[in-house]
Order: structure tokens, then C-alpha cells, then sequence
């Protein structure tokens, strides 16, 4: 592994050797704190370019840049990996300028980890899909109309041409909420390009390539999925096929059961999770990395997020409201700037969308610290109770309820100030505003 910058945190300082370590050519992990009650754990993740702790939240950066933020300013905000789009940045500028230009890190100018995904769910999700063969995707070029054929091999080609810390597999996707044969041909084609992915991989030493288990919402099928990717020992995991509209009762029983099969030395990454409650209740199911374009494309709309959910500032009702979005946030729009000015500002200057998006994540960043904080104090489950307290006040959605019961902590038995919640049939994913 070439040699990578370190988190300034302080974090894990005082803590003893590892509980648990994996070392891949181009990644070591070691989990430094479990939680005596939940799956949760705090973990470093040494990549080629950083030294990540986990569990982290990694923003959307679509074309290497995450909109209404610059690189200074992510590291600032003490983000330790953000992600790129495979298929848009092979698009433009493409992997020849990319190669030419040493990478993604140097053309960006970001000097920490990075992640890219494998093109493949925008195939699906965004362009005029023709068909799935095994040979690949085949598709509609949305910038010229031209048919094009997305292979494993092209994926991990124009992979290795970013140079991301890490990888993710081009994988069969379905909806979630499919059913049937489908679902299996899915998980088994996803397995066999794997392989051909691995085979393809021509940067070991200096990337990681992460399978992706799937399977849909068959406790079956997630089971023979994540076995066959144990089986080929990779750096980490990634979690798939989820957050794409299913109930959430189905969600985190599919997220447990593959932290259940997935090895416990080496990171698990739940992909295109975002919402706060959901990072919480998932980091006790034992995940370890989360993304979503969630909280930068919520700003965008002027939506703020705090700890009781999001505020629209876009509303008439903080037009004089001289307060910051969050008195107790440290980033520099709640610094500097009142709701007032945002509400100002976010619906007719571009200004205003920029400061939203940097307290956005400075809000998921802070989330994600306090989360390991509480692990590494082993007062998880006391974190967790004053989280979900503080969100939904004593009716709690009945999926957060029983994902958190799973793991041994109840919410319905009183705490030691006589807090418990009722659950409530909601599976809306979010929280109630203030």
C-alpha cells in the first residue's frame, strides 16, 4: 500500500491494539471498538490516500466535484471519502484525460479517500435501458444516442483510469421491489461478473475492488449472495439492491442478515443510505459505510437538516427568524448566517444553496463522529435512545423499533430518565421537521 495521509482526529487516541484486523494489498482495517450491546463498531480503514474512521458517511461527488462545495472545503469539514460516478466521469472527461492527469485525486484536487461506484445503477435507473445480457449492460448514450455496451471489464478499465481507493463491482441491478426469477438470475449474474471483474482488475497493489451483495428482499437469496462473495476474500463488502423504495421492515432485516454473514475483520458498505435515523440504526446493525446524494440535494431545495429532521427555509416563517439553522453546529454557515438570510437567499441565489450544502454536511460528518464517540465510550445504546428521543419524541416508526430490538436495544422499556417510545406503522423515511 503506497503511503496514505492521516485523519488529524483524535478520536480513537488511548485506544489499545486492534480487536480484529484484515490486511488486503491496498487496504488494512481494524475495528479499535464494538459495542457491548449492538453489532456496532468503531473502525480505522488505512486506504492508499487516507486513513479513514468508520462508521463514516461518504458524499455524492457525480462528476468529481460535489455541487456547491469545494474540495477545501470537504476537508475542512473533516470528510474523510467521497464518491465519483463511474459512468459520468467516463463520459466526460473520460479515461484517457483522467490516466493522463494521474487520476481523479490530482484533477480534482482532493487528497483523501475516494470511492467510485461501477456505472451500472445509472444504466438502469437513468437512461433508456435496451437489455441485460451476460456479456453487459447494453444501453443508449444520453450524450450522443449512440448504443453502448457496459461491460465488467469496461468498468473496472475506466476504474483503474480514476484511480479510486476504492472500486465497486459492475453488478446486475433490479428494483427492490422486484420479485420472482428475476431476482435470482440478478444475484447469480452478479456473482459470475464479479470474477470476470477481478480477472480484469489490473491495479491490486493500489485499489480495492468491494463485491456487492444482492438477492432483492429473499432472505435466501441475500444468504447464497454474500457467502459467494465471502468466498473471494475481498478487501470489503458492500451491501446492495436496497433503499429503492422497499418497506423498511424489509430494509434493515436485509441489511442484519448480511452483516450477520459478511466477516466481522473487514468494512461493510451500505450503499445509498443517508437519512440520519437510518445511519444510526444501521451502524447497530453493524455497518460500517454509508452514501447518499441525500443531504446535498436536499440543500439545493433549501432544506436543512438538523437532529429533529430538516427545515425548509424556503417557508415564510423564517423570514425573521435571526437564529442559525443550529445553535450548537460548529460549520461556518451557522457560524455566520441566520435562517433569515437563508431564507433570503435560497430561493433566488446560488449563494444561498452553497452555505446550506456546507451545513449539511458538517451535519452528516458530526452525526457520524458522535455515532463512533458513543462506541468507543461503549454508551451506544444510550446515544441511540437520545437520538431517536430528540427525532420522533415518544412515537417512534415501529421498523426503527424492531431493527433496534434486534440488537438489544428496546425502546419501549422506560430509561434511566423514564423515556420510552410507542412504536407507530410509519415507514416514511423521514423525520418530523421543526
Amino acid at each position: 500500500m503506497s503511503a496514505s495521509s492521516s485523519s488529524s482526529s483524535s478520536e480513537f487516541a488511548g485506544l489499545g491494539a486492534p480487536l480484529e484486523a484484515s490486511a488486503s494489498p491496498a487496504l488494512k482495517f481494524e475495528v479499535l471498538a464494538r459495542c457491548s450491546t449492538t453489532k456496532a463498531r468503531a473502525s480505522r480503514m488505512h486506504l492508499p490516500h487516507y486513513t479513514a474512521h468508520t462508521p463514516m458517511f461518504m458524499p455524492v461527488g457525480t462528476m468529481g466535484s460535489i455541487k456547491g462545495i469545494t474540495t477545501t472545503q470537504l476537508e475542512a469539514l473533516d470528510c474523510h471519502v467521497i464518491l465519483g460516478n463511474t459512468y459520468h466521469l467516463g463520459s466526460q472527461p473520460g479515461p484517457e484525460l483522467l490516466e493522463a492527469a494521474g487520476g481523479l485525486h490530482r484533477f480534482m484536487a482532493w487528497n483523501r479517500g475516494l470511492l467510485t461506484d461501477s456505472g451500472g445503477f445509472q444504466m438502469v435507473s437513468l437512461l433508456k435501458l435496451a437489455k441485460i445480457t451476460e456479456d453487459g449492460v447494453e444501453f443508449e448514450n444520453p450524450y450522443d444516442g449512440r448504443a453502448m455496451m457496459l461491460t465488467p471489464e469496461m468498468s473496472i478499465g475506466v476504474q483503474n483510469a480514476i484511480g479510486a481507493d476504492i472500486m465497486m463491482q459492475l453488478d446486475d441491478v433490479v428494483s427492490s421491489l422486484t420479485t420472482g426469477p428475476r431476482v435470482e438470475e440478478a444475484m447469480w449474474r452478479s456473482v459470475r461478473w464479479l470474477d470476470r471483474s477481478i480477472k480484469a482488475h489490473r491495479r491490486p497493489t493500489e485499489q480495492n475492488l468491494f463485491p456487492i451483495v444482492q438477492g432483492g428482499l429473499d432472505p435466501r437469496l441475500r444468504t447464497l449472495s454474500a457467502q459467494e462473495l465471502v468466498k473471494r476474500d475481498a478487501p470489503g463488502y458492500a451491501i446492495g439492491g436496497l433503499s429503492g423504495g422497499e418497506a423498511k421492515g424489509s430494509f434493515w432485516r436485509m441489511v442484519t442478515l448480511s452483516t450477520d454473514i459478511l466477516p466481522t475483520n473487514k468494512p461493510r458498505y451500505c450503499m445509498g443510505v443517508g437519512y440520519a435515523e437510518d445511519l444510526v440504526v444501521c451502524s447497530a446493525l453493524g455497518v460500517d459505510m454509508y452514501d447518499c446524494v441525500f443531504p446535498t440535494r436536499t440543500a439545493r431545495f433549501g432544506n436543512a437538516l438538523v437532529r429533529t429532521g430538516s427545515l425548509s427555509l424556503r417557508q415564510g416563517r423564517f423570514r425573521d427568524d435571526a437564529r442559525p439553522i443550529d445553535p450548537d453546529c460548529p460549520c461556518s454557515t451557522c457560524k455566520t448566517y441566520s435562517r433569515a438570510y437563508l431564507h433570503t437567499t435560497v430561493a433566488k441565489e446560488t449563494t444561498g444553496c452553497h452555505l446550506v450544502t456546507v451545513h449539511n454536511i458538517a451535519f452528516q460528518m458530526r452525526l457520524m463522529r458522535d455515532i463512533r464517540a458513543a462506541i468507543v465510550a461503549d454508551r451506544f445504546p444510550q446515544f441511540v435512545r437520545g437520538f431517536m428521543q430528540t427525532r420522533f419524541g415518544r412515537t417512534v416508526p415501529r421498523w426503527i423499533v424492531e431493527a433496534l430490538r434486534s440488537v438489544g436495544i428496546d425502546l419501549t422499556v422506560p430509561d434511566e430518565a423514564g423515556y420510552s417510545a410507542t412504536p407507530i406503522e410509519d415507514d416514511c423515511q423521514k423525520a418530523p421537521a421543526t
